[in-house]
């Protein structure tokens, strides 16, 4: 039985690893296109840079002076609407997720099926009639779009809190009312705490999404006055739409570095939320 295991679990850790290389490699691309000349990416997208076409540093330094919209504008409007949208999800949601938790009533129940049921709405469905709407609201700016992102992180992150809230004891939050604490204090000194695992799942995977996304901010922002740094990408165009792909190919990399790192120091967080709010809802 032990050798049958054994033999299976090195089955899977190979293939695994394979399967880990696998998507590495596109990763990997992009690194190495990077440091290469316009011309030689068009020749040969898979070759490793040689004395020709190494470029070092001067396709990142084109790729962020290129046109005349300042790079460090769209990493500063990148990381706002990034950070606000997440904070605002993680708080909103938490709340609405520990109400919906600790309430049992048929409003509450109604709201946690629609939260559940806008998680599988296709974004396409909405995103003519929600670029009308925040034109008409004055969310069209990146200092108000936090606000659209919360309401499309919503399904998730509660989906995510209400497993969680479910699973823990509710004798604490009574403890907590016998001594004097109303629902806020609850919440925030007894609840909030008990929550870091699933906090940190949710704001992971928000970051990833928000940081990346591509098609909201452009069908919402005023792209002559604002640009994300997917956005960014997009016009990094040349004359008669030519495109220089090794430019490109650096300011990919420095917009997915980041994210790489933040996954990587937190990736042990989100195996540990996502299965304690499983189990335990």
């Amino acid at each position: 039985m032990k050798e049958r295991y054994s033999l299976g679990s090195k089955i899977l850790t190979a293939f695994f690893a394979v399967l880990s290389l696998i998507w590495i490699i596109p990763i990997f691309e992009v690194l190495n296109n990077s440091f290469k000349s316009n011309s030689y990416v068009n020749l040969d997208a898979f070759a490793l840079p040689n004395a020709d076409s190494f470029m070092g540093f001067d396709n990142y330094i084109k790729g962020m002076t290129f046109g005349n919209y300042p790079f460090m504008k769209s990493v500063w409007y990148s990381l706002f609407i990034t950070v606000a949208s997440v904070f605002l999800i993680l708080l909103f949601c938490s709340m609405t997720a520990w109400y919906i938790a600790r309430v049992q009533s048929a409003a509450a129940k109604a709201f946690y099926y629609l939260c559940l049921f806008s998680m599988i709405v296709p974004f396409q469905m909405v995103m003519f009639t929600l670029s009308f709407t925040a034109d008409q609201l004055k969310l069209n700016t990146p200092y108000t779009i936090p606000v659209i992102y919360l309401g499309f992180g919503a399904g998730l992150a509660i989906f995510m809190f209400v497993g969680f809230v479910k699973g823990l004891p509710l004798e604490i939050e009574e403890a907590a009312a016998i001594d004097g604490c109303g629902p806020i204090r609850t919440f925030f000194l007894v609840v909030l705490p008990m929550l870091k695992p699933t906090l940190i799942s949710v704001g992971i995977l928000q970051t990833m999404w928000v940081w990346n996304d591509f098609l909201l901010p452009y069908l919402v922002l005023d792209r002559t006055k604002y640009m994300t740094i997917p956005i960014h990408v997009q016009y990094l165009k040349g004359s008669y739409g030519t495109v220089d792909l090794g430019a490109t190919m650096a300011i990919i990399m420095l917009s997915i570095i980041p994210i790489i790192i933040v996954y990587l120091f937190c990736q042990k967080h989100i195996i540990k939320g996502v299965a304690a709010g499983a189990v335990k809802g």
